[in-house]
């Protein structure tokens, strides 16, 4: 059994990772850290996990605790990633990896020189449909692939809320537009070798909505929406010259039963059932049967990297108005 520890109290992990390794066949959570002491007892006493502290040092001293689930804000990945892996424990970050690419090598550096896994917390790419999606796509059900498009959008309500906050990497490409970014280059099998994008700025100089295009080698473009201001859209289609494949809810389908649509003009519509799945529970197991295991992670740091180049170069485009290059490595 891996032994679990988790750095903050974050909603993401109280709804939804910490339940997953409190699930998981091959898991423990046996520590919480908090930097209010009292919040990580009463968080520690509500949700039946052993044993809290009142810092993240203090956890990470910790010598029971063999990997360490990081979902603080995105600005704070890269200095707790790193020290993480300098105290010898695994780590599960949250998504986007780091505020851009020169970060996210720097924590993929110091996880290999401690002989540490690292992995980015995109749980819908464990999901059967999203790997059945991919899987069609392979077997060439909607012939040559010429467009992918994707949407994930939904309103905020508090402006204090820290995904509007620049020092805290905000912005609706670095808190749901990096999904439709992933999903985009994972579903084309390569890399964009440029972008373009649009964006609204708020007062602060956070985007909170942003459309953008990703141009691939042999002419496949990739299309998608992402806000903080917008009714909730969320789902992925990838069209061909013979068909295309629609999943709707495609990163957060819940635990039941789903569908992806596969459309075919005349030839009408055939609906593709995939079990229920939780996707959370399948990535915390995958993480930890790696470090049990001793093998690679489906999704090294590296391609955490690559997301974001993607991005760093949607962003350029949104403030000159160009087709931007996405930076080789």
């Amino acid at each position: 059994m891996v032994k679990w520890g988790v750095l903050s109290t974050a909603n993401i992990g109280r709804a939804a990772v910490n339940p997953a390794i409190q699930r998981s066949s091959n898991g423990e959570l046996v520590a919480v850290a908090s930097r209010d002491g009292e919040r990580a007892r009463g968080f520690a006493e509500a949700h039946g996990i052993p044993r809290h502290y009142g810092s993240y040092e203090a956890l990470m001293e910790d010598p029971e605790v063999d990997a360490l689930y990081i979902p603080l804000p995105n600005g704070l990945h890269r200095e707790w990633t790193i020290r993480a892996c300098e105290a010898g424990k695994h780590v599960l970050c949250e998504k986007p990896l780091a505020l851009d690419a020169a970060e996210c090598e720097e924590m993929a550096d110091a996880a290999e020189s401690a002989g540490v896994l690292l992995m980015e917390a995109f749980m819908y790419r464990f999901h059967p449909r999203t790997e059945r999606l991919a899987a069609l796509l392979r077997d060439g059900v909607v012939g040559d692939l010429r467009t992918i498009r994707s949407a994930f959008t939904f309103r905020l309500t508090k402006p204090d809320n820290i995904r509007l906050d620049p020092d805290l990497g905000g912005g609706a490409l670095m808190d749901v537009g990096c999904y439709c970014v992933n999903v985009s280059r994972t579903l084309a099998g390569m890399e964009p070798a440029e972008v373009m994008a649009t964006a609204r700025w708020t007062e602060r100089g956070v985007d909170d909505e942003l459309t953008g295009m990703m141009r691939f080698e042999g002419g496949l473009v990739a299309h998608f929406d992402c806000s903080l201001t917008m009714e909730r859209c969320e789902f992925v289609e990838a069209a061909g010259t013979d068909g295309y494949l629609r999943a709707d809810a495609a990163f957060l389908p819940g635990t039941g039963d789903v569908v992806l649509e596969e459309h075919r003009g005349r030839e009408g519509l055939v609906e593709h059932g995939v079990a229920g799945a939780d996707e959370y529970l399948r990535m915390v197991e995958h993480f930890a049967d790696c470090v049990l295991q001793g093998t690679p992670l489906r999704y090294p740091a590296a391609e955490a990297s690559a997301n974001m180049r993607a991005m760093e170069a949607l962003y350029r485009s949104a403030r000159s108005g160009r087709w931007e290059p996405v930076v080789a490595p």
